[in-house]
């Protein structure tokens, strides 16, 4: 095997180490939890396990889709770096290479905790390749077929080879499947708990399937989800999605599901459910350091559409897509009722599980460790800034400004850039872009974003500089505009980095 980009590190294990429990939800925005101010949504034990640690208010996503960030939170590295820039279109799956990963290639976060003397074990959804078999790096696999959640029901589940299909409830399966695990662990354990919920997409929230928690919010107002005019950026978006080919996902959810109730409760009770699940974990793992997150934030019609970031054209990383819970307990290790505003990614969880776990990350990728902030020691980083990219559209953000820089070729559509006043304008309402006053603050962010992305972007899987994303691009005709014809998605690249297609 070869290793992209990632350099080791170094397998030094102090005496004792945590259990690591990883839990990471499916589009979900951090004001969607009663822990960050929503009054409607019930997560009783999300609300105990952030009064015992540390809750972040500025986390946010690498990417605004899940592939791309679970890629992110596996490797500390940006998609301009491990390639995937969008979601894994499974429903193609029957084209892809035999046993075909992602990450094959690359350091990931469970090879390193292996080295490190722990047993690894994932449960829940995978969604960077064939989740009917195990990828290296794994000792437990518990996985489902469909990166696309059709249903949290009736899914098809490969258990460490053995597939079947599973009637239940996914979250309460996974979680079955996590706390055996946790009880039964010899030595220190990684459990990385990605659940399928609570997804909000069609047709899983809205199959007319009633989970223990629907009547909880049968008579719910929902007045946590704004209701705006359409976007016209989302309009653009679902035109060009329509006609590029055929599929069978409903697009037209991302501009109707704001107004549609059932949707909004149902994807609300499917917090609730999560929140059991954590409240079992919790009980089952007592001392674990247990982190929860979200691979991406989703807008709840917030700027006037439903979904992630690739939801309008250009795409968009508005803090309602951007966003995403970040709670962190160590009883014991992390002080309770702590709450901490710097400027994080779910992309900094590689090297924060490696420090926490007695490794030593190394400091030659964008990953960064955030465990000096869990006892208040100076690790060396400010975090006063984070970055994200969504292809064509690359985010700055820091304590007051975010600014949305968009690539644009000699022959490509003009794509406007975007500068807001996060500080004042939380929830980006005015463009500031124009305004000449703010020339040398846009002047000062875009040179930022340019030397960040020279410094760590690798040119095969850098697509501002002609690179291929990994399997699938929600803007191809856009980049084959620029790169020509040629221009498709690969299934990887090769030990010298040029790009090769494993299915020729």
């Amino acid at each position: 095997m070869f290793d992209r980009f990632v350099k080791q590190v170094l397998k030094v294990a102090p005496m004792t180490q945590p259990n690591v429990i990883l839990i990471f939800t499916d589009n979900q925005q951090a004001e969607t939890l009663a822990c960050y101010g929503n009054s409607e949504v019930k997560t009783p034990n999300l609300d105990r396990l952030a009064a015992q640690g540390m809750r972040f208010e500025n986390a946010f996503c690498v990417n605004a889709f899940c592939s791309p960030c679970r890629a992110s939170a596996l490797t500390g590295l940006l998609p301009s770096q491990h390639g995937v820039h969008s979601w894994i279109d499974d429903r193609n799956s029957k084209d892809w290479p035999k046993g075909w990963h992602a990450l094959e290639g690359l350091t990931t976060l469970p090879q390193e905790l292996q080295s490190l003397g722990y047993t690894t074990g994932l449960f829940g959804k995978y969604h960077l390749g064939d989740a009917m078999t195990k990828p290296f790096g794994w000792d437990k696999w518990v996985s489902m077929a469909d990166g696309h959640v059709r249903s949290f029901y009736k899914n098809l589940i490969c258990e460490d080879g053995d597939i079947y299909e599973q009637p239940g409830h996914s979250v309460d399966f996974f979680t079955d499947k996590a706390v055996n695990f946790i009880q039964t662990a010899k030595g220190p354990y990684f459990a990385y708990v990605p659940f399928p919920a609570p997804y909000g997409h069609w047709p899983a929230t809205n199959d007319g399937n009633r989970n223990r928690h629907a009547e909880d919010y049968d008579d719910c107002p929902m007045n946590s989800v704004p209701r705006e005019a359409l976007s016209a950026d989302a309009v653009k978006n679902f035109e060009m999605i329509n006609s590029q080919s055929s599929h069978d996902l409903d697009f037209s959810m991302l501009l109707r599901a704001p107004n549609h109730l059932p949707t909004l409760r149902n994807y609300y009770s499917q917090i609730t459910m999560i929140d059991d699940a954590v409240g079992r974990i919790m009980e089952a793992a007592p001392d674990a350091l247990i982190i929860f997150t979200a691979d991406h934030g989703l807008s709840l019609g917030h700027h006037g559409f439903w979904g992630h970031g690739g939801s309008t054209y250009p795409s968009n990383l508005h803090r309602a897509a951007h966003s995403i819970p970040m709670i962190v307990s160590h009883q014991g290790q992390i002080a309770p009722q702590q709450k901490s505003d710097a400027m994080v990614s779910n992309m900094d969880l590689f090297s924060t599980i490696i420090d926490c776990a007695g490794g030593t990350p190394s400091t030659d990728i964008p990953s960064r460790t955030l465990a000096g902030l869990f006892s208040d020691k100076d690790n060396g980083e400010a975090f006063d800034e984070v970055y994200s990219e969504q292809e064509e559209t690359r985010v700055l953000r820091t304590q007051d400004w975010v600014i949305f820089k968009r690539y644009n070729g000699l022959t490509a559509p003009r794509l406007p850039n975007a500068l807001y006043h996060s500080k004042s304008d939380m929830w980006e309402r005015v463009n500031l872009v124009d305004d000449p006053k703010c020339e040398d603050v846009l002047a000062q962010l875009s040179t930022k974003i340019e030397v960040y992305f020279n410094k760590y972007a690798q040119p095969q899987a850098d697509m501002w500089q002609g690179g291929k994303p990994i399997q699938n691009s929600m803007l191809k005709p856009y980049w084959q505009g620029i790169w020509g014809e040629g221009w498709e998605p690969t299934f990887g690249y090769s030990e010298s980095s040029e790009l090769f297609n494993t299915r020729v």
